[in-house]
């Protein structure tokens, strides 16, 4: 991944009048949107290595209303590179949002609980209103236990949705969004009977536990659901045994090992041309597209557009590519600018945040759950040679 470059250059195309549309009144933000993240890539430091030197805190921004953003800007390896491409975004929403009234104060946190509880402390002291970050979930507890006695919102961008909760909110791709999607399409267009492979970790955890619920909801059933580690041959032996009664397969899981898990499959004699195959965001994937197994695959994601116009404005003004969570940082810092125009002395409240019509930003959109977790509107996107195909447009609102 090429990490991203500062450049005093300005922002391309016309200024934007702002930078979110908060569906509940006037027209704030033109949309956009984009693809998913695993579960575990940013739930702690993956590295290992060591992190550079602490980043100082920076300003930006020099509006009345101040909003804390706190990220892993001096870890090691990936994360590093993605809180700097997360807060190049930040700074490029308040460039895009005309004339916002908040200041964004940016803190390292090191990739550590204690950095992001020191940082959380130093923005609230001064003056912070709402606390932006941090990325990793091992983190968020450390921040949330300062700021839940304050009643000060949180909004991480974490997706491991145990650490949400009690004025912690998660503006992150959600593996159960996904899901429910994807289910609720395929029940759609006639599939009663579902079997599924996942994959024995955290995020697998998480598949099984929303893909279950999803079926039960639209009366369907599940014939088969398996989990696999490095063996993947037995797993597949089973659900291959039981795809006759099957009418929809699940293959939840990050573009390598989808083509992996398809091929053992196939090996163990199913054939997955006969059967719809069913995925999440993890498939926008060109090794996904490029499986001659997985053509006509659905599953369920942001349109890639927004994303792709994102990226062509981030690589103007900064020179580089933005890493695919960068979306997130972006919508947060325009949601609080949108927010603090809009919404007066309640601004942040949490019926303000929890608005059932939602919000629009790069990634299409998006409300937050009481429960601290957030819901999306996704497209249905369907796997071919050259990319993929919208079958299902994302929702222009969200029902009751």
């Amino acid at each position: 991944m090429e990490g991203p470059h500062h450049r005093n250059s300005p922002p391309s195309g016309a200024t934007r009048r702002t930078a979110l549309g908060l569906l509940v009144g006037a027209p704030l933000l033109a949309a956009c949107s984009g693809i998913q993240q695993s579960l575990s890539q940013f739930s702690s430091n993956p590295e290992g290595g060591p992190a550079g030197p602490q980043q100082q805190p920076q300003a930006v921004g020099t509006g009345q209303v101040k909003i804390a953003l706190i990220l892993p800007l001096s870890a090691s390896g990936n994360a590093g590179l993605a809180a700097q491409s997360m807060r190049n975004a930040a700074e490029m929403a308040l460039a895009e949002f005309q004339n916002p009234n908040i200041q964004l104060l940016i803190k390292d946190d090191g990739g550590s609980p204690q950095g992001a509880s020191q940082g959380a402390q130093q923005a609230l002291s001064e003056g912070a209103e709402i606390i932006l970050g941090p990325l990793f979930a091992g983190s968020v507890p450390a921040v949330a236990q300062l700021t839940r006695p304050r009643g000060t919102s949180v909004i991480a961008f974490s997706t491991d949705s145990s650490v949400a909760g009690h004025g912690v909110y998660l503006l992150s791709f959600l593996p159960e969004s996904d899901i429910n999607r994807i289910v609720d399409y395929s029940s759609g267009i006639g599939k009663r009977s579902f079997a599924a492979m996942v994959p024995d970790n955290a995020y697998g955890n998480v598949v099984e536990a929303a893909f279950k619920q999803a079926v039960g909801r639209k009366n369907g059933r599940v014939v088969a659901f398996e989990k696999y580690g490095a063996d993947r041959a037995t797993p597949a032996r089973t659900v291959a045994q039981a795809l006759g009664q099957a009418d929809a397969l699940l293959i939840a899981d990050d573009g390598d090992s989808v083509v992996a898990t398809a091929d053992a499959l196939t090996a163990a004699g199913a054939n997955l041309r006969n059967i719809q195959l069913l995925g999440t965001g993890l498939w926008d994937n060109p090794r996904v597209f490029a499986s001659p197994v997985l053509q006509g695959g659905l599953y369920a994601a942001p349109d890639p557009s927004g994303f792709r116009s994102f990226a062509s404005r981030y690589r103007a003004k900064f020179g580089g590519e933005p890493v695919r969570t960068a979306t997130l940082a972006y919508d947060a810092v325009a949601l609080m600018a949108a927010l603090a125009r809009t919404q007066g002395a309640q601004r942040f409240a949490p019926e303000t945040l929890t608005n059932p019509s939602g919000f629009a930003g790069i990634d299409g959109l998006f409300r937050f759950r009481s429960d601290g977790t957030n819901e999306r509107g996704l497209a249905v996107m369907k796997v071919a040679s050259g990319g993929s195909t919208p079958v299902a447009g994302s929702p222009k609102s969200f029902g009751a």
